[in-house]
């Protein structure tokens, strides 16, 4: 066949393509118009997971994975558009990290509103401003990102869906490396560059601010200023990639979380988070431990911050597999409550299975 031909074959099927995407359309009216009967939440990441999960089964190819569940995504998008608009808090401005991976979770169709620090997304979420958040919550480099832990202790929303992103950092500014005097980013931002800083002899002239997108604006608007960021943010603020990809190791890894006033419907491949404490004595954590190996729950992680209201005593975050609303994990967190001072579910949710 001609290349003629070819293309107007394209373009019958592009014609099919169309219709059959506003007849599903036409459906998720119909769907939202019985969840506005209900009061059922618009988004639900245990119908999100089976859909895309479907997606990837009937694939036969030749098309990647990947790319149909970007459609997919984006086609989910457009579906919350028609049933109600969600509206998205992230750590603002514009190009931020945060901003990125809610955009590719949630697509081109929802509102999103850019706040000033991590706490403010909580907060917007909890006073119903804001449907859902999406926060930093680790980095497979830096560790921990201390903000959003701490907010979970003093909040009462929930996790309802996880996002894994990979993270390049790029030195962004309008002057020449050795005119640089000033390097702006978030303080978990330098640990992740940590190596590069100390080879280029910039460790000096890191200023800490409230995210990287912030950096790069600031940047853009000073004299001799620099911003480690994403590319994304390069190209809004227009900014010059100095030295791309500095981070200290190249899978980087960040790992996002969505916050929501309540938490996701099983899925069949669930992970837990919870917030506890321990009694301020020998091998309190250790029992703890010892109820999860009895149970035979597989936990994915564990991290500690300071108590603020009582001197060396802790709170625990956990993440393991299953759902609150399995048997064995409510047996499993019952017999755990014998060891703690507080134990508090902050989510279960579908475990994401591979990198947006």
């Amino acid at each position: 066949m001609s290349l003629e031909e070819l293309r107007k074959q394209i373009d019958e099927i592009d014609c099919r393509l169309v219709e059959l995407l506003n007849e599903r359309a036409n459906i998720v009216v119909e769907v939202g118009k019985l969840k506005n009967q209900t009061a059922g939440p618009i988004y639900s990441p245990d119908r999100e997971k089976a859909v895309l999960d479907r997606i990837q089964k009937l694939n036969k190819g030749p098309l990647p994975d990947k790319c149909l569940l970007a459609i997919w995504r984006e086609l989910m998008s457009g579906s919350f558009f028609l049933e109600r608009p969600l509206r998205i808090a992230y750590l603002g401005p514009q190009g931020s990290f945060t901003h990125t991976a809610a955009m590719l979770k949630f697509g081109q169709s929802v509102e999103y509103e850019a706040v000033t620090d991590i706490r403010s997304i909580f907060d917007e979420v909890s006073k119903g401003h804001c449907d859902l958040g999406v926060v930093p919550v680790e980095n497979s480099t830096g560790g921990s990102v201390i903000e959003t832990l701490d907010a979970f202790v003093d909040t009462n929303v929930l996790i309802c869906a996880e996002v894994y992103m990979a993270v390049h950092h790029n030195l962004l500014a309008n002057c020449n490396f050795d005119e640089i005097e000033k390097i702006y980013s978030k303080p978990e931002v330098f640990a992740q560059c940590r190596n590069w800083l100390s080879r280029t002899a910039c460790e000096n002239k890191t200023i800490a601010v409230a995210s990287s997108a912030k950096a790069a604006q600031m940047a853009a608007e000073e004299k001799g200023a620099a911003a480690i960021g994403s590319a994304v943010a390069a190209e809004l603020y227009g900014l010059q990639i100095v030295c791309e990809n500095i981070e200290d190791i190249a899978s980087n890894v960040t790992r996002f979380v969505v916050l929501s006033r309540q938490d996701a419907k099983p899925s069949g491949d669930d992970k837990t988070t919870v917030l506890f404490s321990t009694a301020h004595k020998a091998g309190a954590l250790a029992d703890v431990l010892i109820v999860f190996k009895q149970f035979g729950l597989n936990m994915t992680n564990i991290e500690s911050r300071p108590s603020k209201k009582r001197e060396w005593e802790y709170y625990f975050f956990a993440d393991f597999l299953g759902h609150r609303s399995d048997m064995k994990v409510q047996m499993c967190l019952d017999e755990v409550k014998k060891h703690c001072v507080q134990l508090s579910v902050l989510g279960s949710f579908p475990r994401a299975a591979e990198l947006i």
